[in-house]
């Protein structure tokens, strides 16, 4: 039976878990004084990061809610601690919890740039545009150290290859020499996360990732250096940041965002527990209106996974936010979809080995 370990909140300092349940791949887990820990126990937890080598690095997908079909994550797990994150139950397939294991037991893969490059030489690779940021985010603090996601965009410069990249990381901006030149040749575009213009809920919600403003630093960094950036307003809290929307597409709009998007709140799997546990703790009189508009656009359930409801919902307060945002959106001139990124320039370089042309 799953089990939910509650920790002090002097060991959770800058974590957004109040939990670290088992996944529901493991047999349970359980904290027991045995009497013999003599120390005394850290004042936060700490973040701890494996290696990981892979076999392959381009991940597939048919979902029809998804505008790609291809994804490469260098991490597995998130520092960035935000407690909504969709991708939380993933961390189950490893045995680990997709509580406070997905923001403090992180996985790095080394070898992923390799692989990649491995896979895009295939002469049987078709070319479309690679997606990355998908599950977790490529510039979370680990980037600084590990430098995968700086790695894959080598390679894929090389390549002539186009890229999408989400983030919420202001890490991005060491890449800007990467980035805009394959801007220039229509070869990438990023995607910026902001959830909230409230840095105090940010914090709290998001307490690893760069606070509101910062974002919106990096979206004008990226603008003003060719980059095109989408302000992506995800996910929409109803009863919390809802009231926020056109105030947060003006925001990005001014930063130098050329298009905008929104999804609602998703609650897959272990995801409804972990937020609706940190509801009760850090926001407990919006607690049942939070809830009650999600099971509103879910037929009753926390969350309803059929594609083409999932990421909005159903029902009229779904179609009102979708009202609300297409109206502001054509207000500031925000477009709703970018242009396709170019895949004609796609050509793979010479590799060692490779036998030279006589003409």
């Amino acid at each position: 039976m799953e089990q939910m370990i509650h920790s002090p909140a002097l060991r959770r300092k800058a974590r957004a878990s109040l939990s670290n349940a088992s996944s529901r791949f493991d047999l349970g887990r359980e904290s027991v004084d045995d009497g013999w820990e003599q120390e005394q126990p850290p004042e936060v937890i700490p973040t701890e990061i494996r290696l990981e080598q892979v076999r392959s690095a381009i991940s597939y997908n048919r979902s029809p809610d998804l505008p790609f079909d291809r994804s490469v994550n260098p991490y597995r797990g998130c520092e960035h601690g935000c407690i909504y994150c969709f991708a939380r139950p993933s961390h189950a397939y490893l045995g680990l919890s997709p509580g406070l294991d997905f923001e403090t037991r992180l996985i790095a893969r080394p070898n992923v740039a390799q692989v990649l490059r491995q896979e895009l030489s295939k002469p049987r690779y078709k070319v479309a545009t690679l997606a990355m940021g998908t599950n977790t985010d490529p510039y979370q603090p680990c980037e600084r150290d590990h430098g995968l996601a700086r790695a894959c965009l080598e390679v894929l410069q090389d390549f002539n290859h186009p890229i999408a990249i989400v983030t919420k990381g202001s890490l991005i901006e060491r890449d800007l020499d990467i980035l805009s030149d394959m801007a220039t040749k229509g070869l990438v575009r990023v995607g910026i996360s902001v959830t909230t213009l409230d840095p105090e809920l940010s914090r709290r919600m998001e307490p690893r990732a760069p606070t509101p403003a910062r974002r919106l630093a990096v979206i004008n960094r990226l603008s003003d250096a060719g980059v095109p950036v989408r302000l992506m307003a995800s996910p929409v809290v109803p009863g919390l940041t809802d009231h926020e929307l056109e105030a947060l597409l003006a925001a990005g709009a001014s930063a130098g965002a050329d298009a905008a998007s929104w999804i609602m709140l998703r609650l897959p799997r272990e995801v409804s527990e972990l937020w609706q546990d940190w509801l009760a703790e850090h926001e407990p009189g919006r607690a049942a209106k939070v809830m009650a508009r999600l099971r509103e656009m879910h037929g009753g359930r926390d969350y309803d996974p059929r594609w083409g409801q999932r990421m909005r919902g159903e029902g009229e307060y779904a179609a009102m936010i979708g009202r609300r945002f297409n109206a502001a959106c054509r207000r500031l001139g925000l477009a709703e979809r970018q242009p396709d990124l170019t895949t004609d320039l796609f050509e793979r370089p010479p590799q060692p080995g490779d036998q030279l042309g006589l003409f």
